[in-house]
């Protein structure tokens, strides 16, 4: 082997700890195939550090010397439609070695830098056709980073993980139809503070793995040792490790080569379909990801046949992620496979662990029966499952279940001259301004006004980009908290609705709010954010009880609506009121119905489109009630509960 070329990344064999995260890499080192590995996270948990690293252990790989998709010489099935042609003509293809190397994918990339687009350049001097590589030509046979993944476009997302899991990227350009092999490491990093994957995205990831900081004081300090070494003298740091880096190279080698032959038995198989039909595990990506990484953890081991060991160990990489049905939903705890002498055991544990459950919902439920006997302004806690959501006639609420919008895009709108979006047309420049130039066609328009190649292009020749995009969207949850909710426990049901609003604002990838009407003036619980766990705990967790400043609330709303759009003029802002339309507390002195009729035209004329959730049981007097003034006024889609 030859001397490895020294590079100032953090060596992978000195980070301290992390031991999934780790075996997950090496595991898709070996067989990308696999599908990458999704690492999640807090901010400063050394998941970039993580990546870079791994480049640093990856062996050399041979690819044709003249292919810009580091097409593999050796094998065929692994070359571009050029190469193969060429080998198939039997030409001899020229070989050379290279490094693999890190890619990284930045958010702001366009669909044509990531798969591939005409090659203008050649096209102005030459006049043909030909095709420009892009982001994942690239990566082929070489890492593919996404920081931030959860953040990528979604078409994006999608064209990039079809890539991944097919291997092969497809490139359909005016005119240029051309395929090249995509096998390359799938690395994704997350902090899910700031916004979760969509379940399809997430399953598309092969591994899942949660990264944290140690707690432990000795590796803490040990980490802040070697990161100050490191910054202090990188290449003194990196020769300390270079024998490491080394044996790790050699391992990954030995591992491909062992791959191949690699077993598992029959009763692993078994054991694991058993155990992905328990968990409830729909995809049948779940069995094929841990059975591959199974594989490549034991040939890490230098071994041929999987153990159950092994076994245990990819289900804890390829299974947690995908345990959950819905976006929410809390998944089941997750059990190492057992022998078949434990099974009776297992059910008598798992049937004790319900009993246990059930008591505790039990003294719960009486407590909070409790609790509820307070009148006044005294405060209650009534959570969401109390009670069981109503049908809601609604496009929103369907035979109870809620679906929301149908499209996962919540608002689209349609851009010109900015490079977010699909492509669907294009124009010529307005009031002169260029930035998102479709190339190909004002190529076309000058060879239509007379021009030949070499061509140069003028401002009567120029076409910018019409696409359709994604508009940014914020959803605020006005939740009535007040004690008139607490009758007949309509709290509850309104919680529910709530935590339903949530699940397809995440759908949407909306960002959203939370403001709480109770006591004296509407507080802003949660401000605009993509946590939508944090929201959801907010939800279930608001007291009932006091009066209602439903004035307060609007106002509110109006307040966050503004701040957001003095960051972004383009911002829809949708709000959900869940209420009985009561109110009791004035906003500025004046008579509430006056303040509220204020405050409805205010939303309409500042463009914030009102949906309303009436809870009033019917006997209740709707002279009461404020909700039809929201309504008339407001414009306001009111749904009864």
């Amino acid at each position: 082997m030859e001397p490895r070329e020294k590079r100032l990344v953090f060596p992978f064999s000195a980070i301290v700890g992390q031991e999934k995260a780790k075996l997950a890499l090496l595991a898709v080192a070996v067989n990308p195939l696999i599908g990458g590995v999704l690492l999640k996270g807090d901010k400063g948990t050394g998941k970039s550090t993580l990546v870079r690293a791994l480049a640093n252990v990856l062996p050399e790989i041979e690819v044709v010397a003249d292919c810009p998709f580091n097409c593999n010489p050796r094998n065929p099935l692994e070359m571009c439609d050029s190469c193969y042609e060429r080998y198939e003509n039997g030409e001899e293809l020229p070989i050379a070695k290279r490094k693999m190397r890190v890619v990284d994918l930045p958010l702001s990339v366009t669909i044509d830098r990531l798969v591939g687009t005409v090659d203008v350049e050649r096209f102005l001097k030459e006049g043909k056709k030909a095709l420009q590589p892009g982001i994942l030509a690239e990566a082929n046979r070489g890492v593919l980073y996404i920081d931030e993944v959860n953040l990528l476009d979604d078409y994006i997302a999608d064209s990039l993980l079809d890539a991944a899991a097919m291997g092969w990227n497809t490139i359909e350009r005016e005119g240029i139809s051309f395929r090249h092999p995509a096998r390359f490491i799938l690395v994704g990093s997350m902090n899910p503070e700031e916004g979760e994957l969509r379940p399809q995205i997430l399953d598309r990831f092969g591994l899942c793995v949660e990264v944290s900081a140690p707690m432990n004081l000795e590796e803490r300090i040990e980490i802040v040792k070697r990161v100050e070494e490191f910054h202090e003298d990188p290449t003194s740091f990196y020769k300390k490790y270079e024998i490491e880096e080394k044996k790790l190279t050699e391992r990954i080698v030995k591992a491909r080569e062992i791959l191949p032959k690699v077993e598992i038995s029959d009763d692993l198989l078994k054991l694991l379909a058993e155990t992905v039909v328990n968990l409830g595990i729909k995809t049948n990506r779940a069995e094929i990801a841990t059975i591959k990484t199974a594989k490549a953890i034991a040939a890490l081991n230098g071994r041929r046949r999987v153990s159950l060991e092994e076994l245990e160990k990819a289900m804890e990489l390829a299974l947690p992620h995908r345990l959950r049905d819905r976006p929410f939903q809390k998944p089941p705890q997750m059990q190492p496979p057992k022998p078949k002498d434990d099974s009776k055991q297992d059910h008598d544990h798992k049937h004790e662990h319900k009993h246990e459950h059930k008591k505790e919902e039990k003294n719960e439920r009486m407590n909070q029966g409790s609790r509820s006997q307070g009148i006044g302004n005294l405060e209650q806690n009534f959570r969401s499952s109390e009670a069981k959501i109503p049908r809601i006639e609604s496009k929103n609420f369907d035979g109870g279940g809620f679906t929301g919008y149908r499209s996962s895009r919540d608002v689209s709108v349609t851009v010109v001259n900015f490079p977010k979006g699909i492509p669907v047309s294009y124009i010529p420049p307005v009031n002169g301004r260029i930035k998102d130039v479709d190339f190909y066609n004002s190529l076309v328009w000058a060879v239509l006004n007379g021009k030949r190649p070499p061509i140069k292009l003028d401002l009567n020749d120029i076409r910018v980009r019409v696409r359709k995009a994604k508009a940014p969207t914020l959803w605020v949850l006005l939740l009535d908290s007040s004690g008139s909710m607490a009758v007949q426990k309509r709290i509850s049901i309104a919680k529910g609705i709530a935590e339903k609003l949530v699940e397809n604002g995440y759908i949407k990838k909306s960002k959203m709010a939370l403001i709480v009407a109770k006591g004296n003036q509407a507080e802003i619980f949660v401000p605009p954010t993509k946590n939508y766990w944090e929201v959801l705990e907010k939800i279930e967790n608001v007291p009932t009880g006091g009066r209602t400043p439903l004035s307060s609330a609007l106002y509110n709303l109006l307040l966050l609506a503004n701040r957001e759009r003095m960051k972004d003029r383009s911002v829809k802002v949708r709000a959900f009121l869940i209420t009985d339309g009561k109110a009791n507390v004035p906003l500025f002195g004046k008579r509430i119905k006056e303040e509220i009729v204020e405050l409805a035209r205010a939303l309409k004329k500042r463009d914030i489109e009102l949906t309303v959730y009436d809870t009033r049981g019917r006997g209740i007097n709707p002279g009461l009630s404020h909700v039809p003034i929201l309504e008339r006024v407001a414009g306001a889609k009111v749904h009864k509960v």
